[in-house]
């Protein structure tokens, strides 16, 4: 038993069974080509991102990598238990701050 009648024997099962299905065909090639004539249209609709020189992107790599890192140590600071760790995560704190600082225009 192949073909059509094994899927709705199947579809019947779960629904005997109380499963909700969602069983629909494969998509076909129109689909799938408008689909994709969609995602070229917003591509299109949308504004043209900036060029980057390599300093700029440069900077903008390392501020996000500092951004981060001061968010994982605010986390770190909201755990910390250890005076002593504390204040290690503080004095981290300021250098990124200052890091950051030393970064924006």
């Amino acid at each position: 038993m192949t073909g059509p009648a094994v899927n709705s024997s199947l579809v019947a099962a779960a629904s005997a069974a109380g499963i909700e299905s969602n069983y629909s065909m494969a998509r076909g090639w129109e689909s799938k080509s408008i689909e994709a004539q969609q995602d070229e249209a917003q591509r299109k609709d949308a504004p043209p991102k900036p060029h980057l020189t390599p300093e700029a992107a440069a900077t903008m790599r390392q501020r996000e990598s500092l951004r981060l890192s001061l968010q994982r140590v605010l986390s770190e600071i909201e755990h910390s238990r250890s005076a002593q760790h504390r204040a290690m995560l503080e004095a981290a704190k300021a250098d990124l701050e200052s890091k950051l600082r030393g970064l924006n225009p």
